[in-house]
């Protein structure tokens, strides 16, 4: 009976420390993904701010065509 106690301890002890280090890569993966929320709400802003880069990629012109050499 001692040894299944102590076993499952083991595994409660096992199982404590797997869910603390799942906890910290979540916090970790959270930041991160604030972080890059961040930077693309920055770039979108600075892609508004600049408008259009050209008038022909703005009305599917030759932006979008093929080389003629394919």
């Amino acid at each position: 009976m001692n040894e299944n106690i102590k076993s499952l301890e083991e595994k409660v002890a096992y199982l404590e420390r797997h869910v603390t280090e799942q906890d910290k890569v979540m916090l970790e993966l959270a930041d991160e993904l604030a972080a890059l929320r961040r930077e693309l709400r920055r770039w979108r802003d600075r892609s508004a701010a600049a408008g259009p880069a050209s008038p022909l990629e703005e009305s599917g012109g030759p932006v979008d065509e093929r080389p003629p050499h394919y």
